[in-house]
């Protein structure tokens, strides 16, 4: 996206050092991305080549302690870099967003286990974190069980994190809080690994889902779910002094906004050189079309206003922010899923029967849309969640 000056784009503040320096890594990486695209929708699995492409220009680790190997970018740098590969495949996308989330793990880790998953090895470290498994208590650590979906970016995975509810005797343990929580991480040799990605969208994402049996897990090897809720204790290695719920919403959010820059953009070019049947000129010259496509900009516009906003909060008000950061997080992630979803349909729908063909790029904006804006991060259901904590109630996290 062109920061300011040209002809066709609206004025954005150019980029800081360190930010343009990692978009420049993205441009490096376009050709290779967009030579594997239509085999990682057709595979459902992204291609060798572009995880050694990414990994060499280290987007897998941006969002680690420089203490662990990694690059422990800025949260507005790391977004860009989402936004930008979102602009070239959603799916890569989507995969380095789930590794930059689970990533925010290794700041709740011992720092030996954090070391061992994210300097000593170069694969992904991604799973899930909805509790759908099981993890019984026994000296030293966890017995583990249970299947889990979304393993987004597993085939290059060497470690998975697993979210399990712990039980004693088989009976889960209970907390203040409620069910006591747990996140475990195996290597990814110790799960079967499910072939059930077939879906509208993200369909490079390889997120499969995978089952585990009665694998042992060493205590310090997990990290207990309530602390998540907080920022990681502080210490030398600690990369980012914010909650890892206040933290992962700007992994899937700036998915989505990249999508649906990348509509606009897209669409720019297609009105340029399509005419519609019956008319003598391009729809670029249709006063209807123009309108909408600056709705579709305005919409996008505020989409990046919102995010960029919301991340200099979180970077500024981490450790002190409470409830009122959270709640401008989460609301702040639903408007710009709303605001994207808006924006991608609204050109979808313009650009006529040529956005239903497949070599169409807003036909995969539109699913890649659809597809990550369902995720619980982006649901619409924290308007709710907030309207109530806006009016006095407390801050709950529904599903």
């Amino acid at each position: 996206m062109s920061t300011a000056g040209a002809a066709g784009d609206i004025f954005r503040p150019p980029p800081s050092g360190q930010t343009q320096d990692w978009l420049t890594r993205v441009e490096k990486l376009a050709p290779v991305i967009e030579e594997n695209r239509e085999r990682a929708e057709r595979d459902r699995v992204t291609p060798r080549p572009v995880f050694e492409a990414l990994r060499d220009a280290r987007i897998p680790r941006m969002w680690v302690s420089r203490q662990f190997g990694g690059e422990q970018l800025s949260i507005e740098t790391g977004s860009a870099v989402i936004q930008a590969l979102a602009r070239l495949d959603a799916s890569i996308a989507w995969q380095m967003g789930v590794q930059g989330a689970i990533g925010r793990l290794s700041d709740y880790l011992p720092e030996s286990t954090a070391r061992t998953l994210f300097q000593d090895s170069d694969g992904l470290v991604v799973g899930g974190v909805n509790p759908s498994g099981h993890a019984e208590a026994v000296e030293g650590g966890y017995v583990l069980s249970g299947e889990w979906a979304f393993a987004s970016g597993s085939a290059h995975a060497d470690w998975l994190v697993c979210a399990a509810h712990v039980t004693d005797g088989g009976t889960v343990r209970r907390t203040a809080a409620g069910p006591a929580l747990r996140m475990l991480f195996i290597p990814r040799s110790d799960a079967d690994i499910r072939d059930t990605w077939y879906t509208v969208g993200l369909r490079g994402t390889g997120s499969n889902h995978y089952h585990v049996d009665q694998v042992y897990v060493p205590e310090e090897f997990t990290v207990d779910g309530a602390d998540m809720h907080r920022p990681p204790a502080d210490r030398p290695a600690r990369a980012y002094p914010i909650g890892y719920y206040d933290f992962g919403p700007f992994t899937s959010a700036s998915t989505a906004l990249g999508v649906a820059q990348d509509a606009v953009a897209d669409f720019k070019a297609l009105a340029a050189r399509k005419t519609a049947t019956g008319a003598s000129s391009s729809l670029a010259t249709s006063h209807t079309v123009q309108e909408k496509l600056a709705r579709a900009q305005a919409e996008v516009h505020i989409a990046e206003t919102l995010l960029a906003h919301a991340a200099a909060q979180a970077t500024a008000h981490g450790t002190d922010g409470g409830d009122a950061l959270t709640a401008l997080v989460r609301l702040t992630a639903a408007t710009v899923a709303e605001k994207a979803v808006a924006a991608v349909d609204s050109l979808f729908t313009l650009a006529g029967a040529t956005s239903v063909y497949a070599t169409s790029r807003l036909e995969r904006c539109f699913r890649d849309v659809h597809s990550a804006t369902k995720h619980i991060t982006l649901s619409p259901m924290h308007f709710e969640t907030v309207g109530q904590y806006l009016l006095g109630g407390d801050l709950v996290m529904r599903r």
